[in-house]
């Protein structure tokens, strides 16, 4: 039932998708690398797609899945003890040692701003017990978040031909770890020193090799918040990134690129996504939707979540709110229960359902009072009522012929 249930939400973010970019006016920039996606990181709309779906090797940029992971089940300032396993991994690391002491926060860092393979290690170790069961965390995670295209099987992307994601399974991911502050302090970050520890008596410098985030750069974009950059020989380059600006939230996710672009391609889909899409709060928690009113019961429906929407900028169309057929007056419930659903539509295209709360209570004897019940209530009371005349006289006739004494008079 979740697979289906995942399935139909990517399935309306792939129409909706669709629909938006079949609209656009202004064309999409040219990019190189072989899987692209462009997502508002709010409602999960993909504005551009290039082979969004084709699984290509990951490298480095699976690390976003070891981050969210930890930062999901661990907090900053757990200590991890490095097994034997993480100093002897291949590729870029910090170099830890075998029992060294760090705090969570700091392999983070590491794993972030360095890329460190032994730093992936070892939070896996720690997040999973080891690297296989950390593998099985993650595949399930992807599957949570409607990832359809991603095998992994490692925490540090190295390559392996059974390790594979997409663009528009790094957007989601991404996407994720957009909504949580400690991932965006530790990736925007320019430079970290981890302190001395039990193995090492010098501080670690860190600089973060994401040039969208270094001020010093000539590819520094305004609103970056955090990246992730990846590269092997078989896996050629990837990158991943989200940037802000006026409360808009877009993901860009370049998998598979041979020429080494991704910087600057990014940047470019960044400025179209900006300056073309628009992400608009239809509904915020807690506003009048629309007003229930039948069989004399009247209740105000209120928005249960925040509701956004994507636009092309210069379209005007507003969406209608479309209820669910419900008979509210056969039920119970209190203020603040959900008790109903309804629809977004825009253009005779659904971009996808609003729960709703109740303005007000709704109590027993309301629901007497409204038909059916009322006839009924009606027939309950002639009922009660013959019920004691019956009683009233039974007793009458057992006080006046003395039947009590007669009936439990003692032997």
């Amino acid at each position: 039932m979740k697979k289906l249930l995942i399935f139909m939400m990517s399935f309306v973010f792939l129409l909706s998708s669709v629909s938006l970019k079949a609209q656009a006016k202004a064309d999409p920039p040219t990019v190189s690398a072989d899987s692209v996606v462009l997502m508002d990181a709010i409602t999960g709309y993909v504005l551009y797609g290039k082979n969004e779906d084709s699984a290509y090797p990951p490298a480095s940029t699976t690390k976003l899945m070891t981050a969210l992971l930890t930062l999901e089940k661990c907090k900053l300032d757990d200590v991890v003890t490095v097994g034997k396993n993480p100093p002897l991994v291949d590729g870029s690391k910090i170099y830890l040692f075998e029992g060294e002491q760090l705090k969570v926060r700091d392999l983070l860092y590491g794993l972030m701003l360095q890329s460190g393979n032994d730093c992936a290690e070892a939070l896996a170790e720690h997040v999973g017990g080891s690297i296989d069961n950390f593998a099985v965390l993650m595949n399930k995670r992807a599957l949570e978040l409607g990832c359809r295209d991603s095998h992994f099987v490692n925490p540090s992307g190295l390559y392996d031909e059974k390790h594979k994601t997409s663009a528009r399974d790094l957007a989601l991911i991404m996407r994720e770890l957009s909504n949580k502050p400690e991932y965006t302090q530790i990736a925007s970050t320019s430079f970290y020193e981890i302190p001395p520890t039990n193995k090492s008596a010098v501080k670690r410098p860190l600089w973060n090799e994401n040039k969208l985030i270094q001020k010093s750069s000539q590819l520094y974009y305004d609103g970056c918040k955090g990246g992730k950059t990846g590269y092997t020989t078989q896996s050629l380059h990837s990158y991943v990134s989200y940037s802000t600006r006026n409360g808009q939230r877009l993901i860009v996710a370049l998998v598979h690129d041979k020429d080494k672009t991704f910087f600057p391609d990014a940047v470019n889909l960044f400025n179209y996504g900006f300056s073309t899409f628009e992400s608009v709060l239809l509904y915020k928690k807690g506003d009048l939707v629309a007003t229930y009113s039948n069989n004399g019961v009247t209740v105000p429906l209120l928005a249960a979540s925040d509701f956004y929407y994507v636009k092309l900028k210069e379209d005007t169309t507003v969406p209608k709110f479309v209820l669910k057929d419900e008979n509210l007056s056969t039920k119970f419930f209190k203020t603040g229960d959900t008790i109903a659903e309804g629809t977004i539509v825009k253009n005779n295209q659904n971009l996808g359902t609003l729960k709703l709360t109740s303005g007000t209570s709704h109590e027993l004897k309301q629901v007497l009072q409204s038909s059916p019940f009322k006839s009924m209530n009606l027939k309950m009371e002639y009922l009660i009522a013959a019920i004691l005349v019956i009683l009233g006289g039974a007793i009458f006739m057992f006080k006046k012929y003395n039947l009590f004494n007669k009936l439990f008079k003692k032997e």
